[in-house]
């Protein structure tokens, strides 16, 4: 039987099958895994078996080896060299005088390259900036812009059922939100009601999407358009 483990990258907040092949690992287990961005320590969420080889063996990403005393202590260097990087482009930004919010700094694990994810409402010329910021870190830079959810999804927070973020713990892919989905499940349209910690609607609509309840009266004051929403169709494939 094959094992599969299941590893939560922390860094890109991202869970993925890896080949375990015959290391003993359990959950809460610390390992080292092969990405497409190259090597990156993650945290073994669950393991599952398979009875039979899937096709194209050699594809599969795989563990490397179960992480030890010298890779923890990587780890920590990674982390403590991201907090210098982030004082020093905060500065730098500052300086510039750029419209930009820097959420968060990521080394990889080589070294060979710091990212900088960032928010901002339009383009930013940010030329200036990388010029300083590879001349003082001395290694490559990407700037990357990202969005507010994936600023959520990456930053983590409470929502408002008292539970960590669904977009950071679990959820693999954004999906569109719709207030049609809202109306289908006759709740309160309140904007406050309906908007995450990013200020877009709630991912958690979408779990009961196709779970309506009864259809409302004729002449309830509902829209016509709205009858759309509760037809007899069988419902599409799950968006998570």
């Amino acid at each position: 039987m094959m094992q599969i483990a299941h590893v939560r990258i922390a860094d890109c907040c991202w869970t993925e099958g890896y080949l375990a092949e015959d290391l003993a690992l359990i959950k809460g287990d610390q390992c080292i895994v092969q990405t497409n961005r190259g090597t990156e320590m993650g945290t073994v969420v669950f393991l599952s078996g398979q009875e039979t080889a899937p096709e194209n063996t050699a594809k599969i990403p795989r563990v490397i080896r179960k992480a030890n005393a010298k890779d923890l202590a990587l780890y920590q260097k990674k982390r403590s060299r991201e907090d210098t990087a982030r004082k020093i482009s905060q500065d730098l930004i500052r300086k510039h005088k750029l419209v930009m919010k820097l959420t968060r700094v990521e080394y990889l694990w080589d070294g060979s390259k710091v990212i900088f994810y960032y928010t901002a409402d339009g383009r930013v010329d940010f030329r200036s900036l990388v010029k300083d910021l590879a001349s003082s870190l001395k290694t490559r830079i990407e700037m990357r812009q990202i969005g507010v959810r994936d600023e959520a999804k990456l930053l983590g927070g409470v929502g408002c059922c008292g539970l960590p973020l669904c977009c950071h713990i679990w959820i693999q892919k954004f999906y569109p939100v719709s207030i049609k989905i809202a109306k289908r499940q006759c709740l309160n349209l309140n904007p406050s009601r309906l908007s995450g910690v990013c200020g877009r609607l709630m991912c958690c609509l979408m779990y009961e999407k196709d779970a309506p309840s009864e259809p409302p009266a004729p002449g309830d004051g509902h829209d016509e358009q709205d009858e759309e929403l509760w037809t007899d169709e069988p419902a599409g494939p799950k968006s998570f």
